[in-house]
């Protein structure tokens, strides 16, 4: 198994038409109490415990520094604790937090999303990890503590321009979160990334205490290493434009730091909800990653 091959195989398991069929389910089961929902989603990734997850090409983040830790430990589920990190190899270690903007299209969901990390380490494993904060999108989503939400966004805007901007705009309906960025692309290098904070915290994502249960929802991806070695640097000055509201990182005084984007598909196997996949190391996820069965993967679309 290569790197081509996965993409394809990746692919070939998100069929659109079925995309449509758990959308039009979702409408039915979000009317029922959480718990049973979580009951049923639960039962169906019995059978298929993976999630094709494509997100697409210039998916774009914003870092900001949190000045003091102490500040977001409160918001940490159990067992994870603020560590500091770097973005691109060799930088200076901070904390921080993450917006992270992006289209993706999966077996259950197709669509723009906006993303609230915290990074953090898992103390049970030493993991660098993701701590999701909070969350918008114009498609449907899932989550422990809020089971099958409907779209918060009625119109998005998440593209890029024949000029080489991309260009980001999701507000939900009572306006009360907001990710607006505009940034150009033209003046971009690539580097090389951190592997501890994307490689390694990919395969150990938890939600906070705001967005999940206590102990955190942990799942994994499964994906080519080099998928998360080198993204584009985005000069700061080239930001035109950037608002972000309730991404829990702005009450803690943090500050823009860095901005990157990956001018490439990024194709992932998610652990489906309730499910959890340990990989304690590069090499753990690789040998994962290319012993993979495509024709053996259901998905909770089919």
């Amino acid at each position: 198994m290569n790197i081509l091959e996965y993409a394809k195989g990746v692919e070939k398991l998100v069929n659109p038409m079925e995309v449509g069929k758990v959308s039009y389910l979702q409408t039915k089961l979000n009317k029922l109490p959480v718990c049973l929902q979580k009951k049923i989603v639960t039962s169906a990734t019995k059978k298929a415990d993976k999630m094709p997850f494509v997100v697409e090409p210039y998916c774009s983040l914003l870092f900001y520094e949190v000045p003091d830790p102490k500040k977001i430990e409160k918001f940490m589920p159990d067992g994870f604790q603020p560590a500091k990190t770097s973005v691109f190899k060799g930088d200076e270690e901070k904390y921080y937090g993450i917006v992270v903007m992006f289209r993706v299209h999966s077996s259950v969901f197709w669509g723009a999303r906006a993303e609230y990390y915290l990074v953090a380490e898992n103390t049970k494993t030493g993991l660098l990890s993701w701590v999701m904060m909070d969350y918008i999108s114009d498609t449907i989503s899932y989550d422990e503590k809020h089971g099958l939400k409907s779209p918060d966004v009625s119109k998005a805007i998440m593209t890029t321009t024949c000029e080489g901007d991309f260009v980001c705009e999701l507000r939900n309906l009572d306006k009360t979160k907001k990710v607006e960025c505009t940034m150009s692309l033209l003046n971009t290098k690539m580097r090389s990334l951190n592997e501890r904070l994307w490689i390694e915290g990919n395969t150990s994502i938890a939600y906070g205490r705001l967005a999940g249960e206590p102990d955190g929802d942990l799942f994994s991806l499964t994906f080519f290493p080099e998928e998360m070695k080198q993204a584009l640097d985005v000069p700061l000055i080239d930001i035109s434009h950037y608002a972000v509201a309730s991404s829990r990182t702005g009450k803690f005084g943090a500050i823009l730091d860095r901005a990157v984007s990956f001018p490439f598909a990024q194709h992932m196997l998610s652990d489906a909800p309730g499910r959890q996949t340990h990989y304690g190391s590069e090499e753990a996820l690789r040998k994962a990653v290319e012993s993979v069965r495509f024709d053996k993967i259901k998905t909770l679309g089919n």
